[in-house]
């Protein structure tokens, strides 16, 4: 396999390097005449470790050149990497002039190019550039069609600066995005020998995936620092505090609490984030995150809700109340704030929690609660899923209740279906009146 790597920035000339040191005969091409004197003459056009030497190996083997010429380019070879710049724009969007431009000028190639050859994105781009950017602008200039004509995909990179070598050849993992067979597999071509984690997907998740990746990574940043600004003030060592944090893979470093859902509520979650933000601003600590984090919680309750209006419907039918399934902890459960919101916006609710309902039946602090903390809410309890269905115009999924699916699989194919949690063994999620809040 033949490869062109377009763009000798950062991740082109990295990406160039390592796919030549695998074998492979690699054209880069730049429109920056300097970039292409410097790479044909056996020198790194950046500074990174180990490249140098990288390049000027595989350039006297014959396995690295480079042009302007996209022509050639094209012309010489099976698959065209792009790795150009996507820098941002003032409103913070991305500035996509230079895929745009790439994919136009590899179309007109193409269309006077037999045989099949496959462009991969691999420049960090928004969920949504190769269908309404890329894949559009090489059909036009070729006249050929995506996944017949010519094979596109995505390849999100993982590298990092001073150890892109090595990560490229140690990935945490392999994302290969395609429109088609055969561009997947000549990407998976291009990783073999490489071990790690290989995940073959939509183009489009694909494009998502480096978001996910780089948000958590900031995420990350900026919520250790917030702590540890906390932390200081009250005399606590942040550093001893995540070491000890680090300890846990259980929960604190694992995948737990990471599939988009509905809100966080219970006992705990709620209270703690409040009151170590409390702390901070005690002690004249600005909380962005901490701040935002109980905002952020506050609107996935509000988009539930107006996705439930959306419908038109005004009889809800609740499955679940309280904030975990298997419980019947109703405190600081999102789903009675939701219950409650939907009530005095004139909805007629009818909810289904067992466990919920049964705590509702004997004595005790819940009970009490129940019956005189939320009695509104209460009254639209009720014991079994046959008094639910008939008064549900509109279902809501709260929480993955054991018998849930068995109930939506008696209901009508129309009947709009919210599903709050992504409810495990779901019978019914492939039709069309099912949503989830965010998938």
């Amino acid at each position: 396999m033949k490869i062109s790597v377009f763009g000798l920035g950062y991740v082109g000339a990295v990406a160039s390097a390592c796919l030549a040191e695998s074998g492979f005969k690699v054209i880069a091409v730049d429109t920056d005449p300097v970039k292409v004197k410097c790479l044909n003459e056996g020198r790194s056009p950046i500074v990174e470790p180990g490249l140098p030497e990288m390049i000027k190996s595989n350039k006297e083997k014959g396995l690295l050149s480079a042009t302007q010429d996209v022509r050639e380019a094209v012309m010489n070879t099976d698959i065209s990497l792009i790795c150009v710049g996507t820098p941002s724009n003032q409103d913070g969007s991305l500035k996509l002039d230079y895929v745009e431009a790439v994919c136009a000028q590899i179309g007109e190639v193409l269309k006077e190019k037999d045989g099949y050859h496959s462009v991969v994105l691999r420049s960090t781009v928004v969920p949504g550039t190769a269908r309404n950017i890329a894949i559009p602008a090489i059909e036009k200039a070729s006249g050929k069609k995506a996944g017949e004509g010519f094979g596109f995909g995505n390849n999100p990179e993982f590298l990092r600066e001073s150890t892109a070598i090595y990560d490229y050849f140690n990935p945490p993992k392999i994302v290969i995005g395609a429109t088609d067979g055969k561009t997947a597999d000549m990407m998976v071509e291009i990783y073999k020998g490489i071990k790690a984690d290989q995940a073959i997907c939509t183009v489009e998740v694909a494009e998502g995936v480096k978001y996910a990746d780089n948000a958590w990574h900031a995420i990350k940043v900026g919520f250790a620092n917030e702590l540890g600004n906390i932390l200081k003030e009250m005399g606590v060592d942040s550093h001893k505090v995540m070491d000890i944090f680090f300890l846990d893979t259980k929960l604190n470093i694992s995948k737990a609490y990471l599939k988009p859902g509905f809100a966080f509520g219970g006992s705990c979650l709620p209270k703690d984030v409040r009151a170590i933000r409390a702390c901070g601003k005690e002690k004249g600590i600005k909380t962005h995150i901490f701040d935002a984090l109980l905002e952020a919680n506050d609107e996935q309750v509000r988009r539930a809700s107006e996705m439930i209006k959306e419908t038109g419907k005004k009889k809800v039918g609740m499955m679940g109340l309280s904030f975990k399934a298997g419980t019947d902890d109703l405190r600081e459960s999102p789903l009675v704030t939701l219950a409650d919101l939907l009530i005095k916006e004139g909805y007629e609710l009818t909810i289904y929690d067992p466990c919920v309902y049964e705590a509702s039946q004997m004595e005790g602090a819940n009970q009490k609660y129940i019956k005189e903390g939320i009695p509104h809410i209460s009254k639209c309890l009720v014991e079994k899923s046959e008094q639910f269905l008939p008064n549900a115009e509109v279902i809501v999924i709260g929480n993955h209740g054991e018998d849930f699916g068995a109930i939506l699989e008696k209901t009508a194919t129309d009947t709009p279906i919210i599903d709050l949690v992504r409810l495990k063994d779901n019978p019914v999620e492939e039709r069309s009146s099912y949503t989830g809040i965010c998938w």
